[in-house]
């Protein structure tokens, strides 16, 4: 969990990259009178044409040249308006030994100038001079107005440099001056956090929290340092912080996407109700109710919040489209399915929508027709017609044609050889077919094009367990696979499937109860039953297979396992 800091830039980059529209050198005269700083400037020939240069080139991005002129007019007239157009020509243009010239001139002839100690310390810090800046982030911050926006910034400021603890120890030093200013506190907890010191960073927050109590900014930051040594203290928290301040809605929408990332769907869905009936309609907002309505399975809430979100300036209305098509899917209301997959223009959804249609017309007119159907699909480019092949090579294997499959799977991989999700698909392709080698191979050369693919390890170690061969590499895949994705029913269903194979009936048991509880599969199912059948826990093994029996009769793997020990 990341936080951005939602303030207004002090030191702000807008000095760097400001507009180059110069004077011209009358309304430069014309300034000169009406600043008692700015020397009289002697606009003789070759002066108004070395500024005209300069702004010429200036106009033409030409800001090396621009800022070498403007640097040059600056030291003969020594005014300190033409060093600072130097100093931004030469920063947005690049040019740092110009820029460093510029600018220390431009501070020397006007040192009360805070856009000159602004540009300092930009140039200081980019040249990795953190040291140097004290003395001028001192002098900006002793201006009341700005001091707490100064503060904010810092950690901006600082973001891009490597030694976090030299960043900490000046944050500490410029914020000792102010111990009863929240932001210096919050500042010093930023640059902390950045450094790894977690306790020091929790005792700034609440520092400032006792200054400056239900504080959204330090709220949420605080709820970061939590996160970062537990979500559950996050999330406990969030929920406190909210009970007091229960007006307190960026911190709301925080905890509510905290929840979201801990899956607590239903806790989440609550929170971005409350911040929906505070946001005037807020369409972001509106379309997340409506996912999380939709994972939980209420579909016709789903609906509500997605039609809701269509009245709205929503700036991704196929999104929502693809959306309502989905949850009309899983409501069994295909031809309304296809309506709002249909309103989806050329763009960014379209060649979903496309397979959508596809999908539903191969469920209610046949496979053959929603393979035509992606077969008409025109104007792709190569990684989307290898998306459109995949779609088709499913369709085929949904119909039994495994054959076809694996010859539009092969052709597929063979035109885009190092695309991780073909490959995958064509080693389970070669799989169906009993190619056991061409599946191990493929498998092998995804896990080496893409160390992190776990779905790879996991099939290789699965087929390996399945057909009880390779079991102490069959393991190791697997447990490679779990570490990458912990969660995975599937992975769990293959580490209790592999234990069984090496006769660790407790191990077995305990992987494919927790992936059974996580996902009630029917392989799964027919796995969980054999052992705990051969635990001697028949019963138990026989009520898991009716049951599954029930919602999947015609699962080919339950039907055989179930009927092995059965009969």
């Amino acid at each position: 969990m990341i936080l951005t800091l939602p303030i207004r830039h002090f030191f702000s980059l807008s000095v760097v990259t400001a507009s180059l529209a110069f004077l011209s050198p009358t309304a430069l005269a014309a300034d000169a009178n009406a600043s008692a700083a700015a020397p009289e400037t002697t606009l003789s020939a070759d002066f108004v044409y070395q500024y005209l240069a300069g702004e010429v080139a200036g106009q033409r991005g030409e800001l090396g040249l621009a800022s070498n002129l403007f640097l040059n007019l600056a030291k003969r007239s020594r005014d300190a308006r033409l060093a600072e157009r130097a100093a931004k020509a030469a920063i947005f243009g690049n040019n740092p030994a110009v820029a460093i010239q510029a600018v220390a001139l431009w501070i020397e002839l006007d040192p009360s100038s805070v856009d000159a100690q602004q540009t300092t310390v930009q140039m200081l810090v980019s040249t990795g001079k953190l040291a140097e800046t004290k003395p001028y982030l001192e002098k900006l911050l002793t201006k009341e107005d700005t001091r707490a926006n100064g503060f904010l910034y810092l950690h901006s400021l600082f973001a891009r440099q490597t030694d976090k603890q030299q960043v900490l120890t000046l944050v500490q030093e410029l914020a000792a001056s102010y111990p009863e200013l929240p932001e210096s506190h919050f500042a010093i907890a930023q640059a902390a956090l950045d450094a790894g010191q977690m306790e020091l960073a929790l005792q700034q927050l609440k520092a400032a929290d006792k200054l400056l109590p239900g504080w959204e900014l330090a709220a949420m930051l605080h709820g970061q340092v939590l996160f970062m040594q537990s979500p559950d203290l996050a999330v406990n928290y969030y929920k406190d912080f909210l009970k007091k301040y229960p007006k307190a809605n960026e911190t709301r929408l925080s905890y509510a996407r905290l929840l979201v990332n801990q899956k607590q769907f239903d806790e989440a869905k609550k929170e971005f109700v409350k911040l929906a009936s505070v946001s005037n309609d807020n369409p972001e907002i509106l379309v997340v109710i409506g996912l999380l309505s939709f994972q939980s399975g209420a579909y016709k809430d789903a609906e509500q919040y997605f039609l809701q979100a269509l009245k709205t300036d929503y700036a991704d209305m196929d999104q929502v489209y693809l959306y309502l098509g989905h949850n009309a899917e899983k409501q069994n209301r295909d031809q309304e399915a296809l309506d709002w997959y249909y309103k989806i223009q050329p763009g960014e959804r379209y060649l979903d929508a496309k397979l959508n249609i596809a999908y539903v017309i191969s469920r209610t007119q046949g496979g053959d027709a929603g393979i035509e159907m992606l077969k008409q699909i025109d104007g792709l480019n190569e990684a989307q017609q290898a998306t459109v092949n995949q779609a088709i090579a499913s369709l085929l294997t949904q119909a039994k044609r495994n054959d076809e499959a694996y010859v539009v799977l092969e052709e597929t991989v063979n035109s885009l050889p190092n695309t991780a999700d073909i490959i995958y698909d064509f080693a389970m392709a070669a799989e169906r077919l009993l190619k056991l080698d061409v599946m191990e191979r493929e498998l092998r050369k995804l896990i080496k094009l893409k160390p992190d693919y776990a779905a790879a390890y996991n099939a290789l170690g699965y087929s390996f367990a399945d057909r009880n061969i390779n079991l102490q590499e069959a393991h190791s895949l697997i447990e490679k696979a779990l570490l990458l994705r912990p969660e995975d029913h599937y992975i769990m269903d293959s580490m209790g499937w592999v234990h069984y194979r090496m006769g660790s009936l407790d191990k077995a048991l305990d992987y494919l109860q927790k992936a059974y509880s996580k996902q009630t599969d029917p392989e799964i199912a027919a796995h969980l039953g054999e052992v705990l059948w051969q635990r001697g826990m028949r019963e138990l093994a026989i009520k898991t297979w009716e049951d599954a029996l029930q919602t999947h009769p015609d699962n080919e793997v339950l039907l055989k396992t179930s009927k092995r020990f059965l009969q």
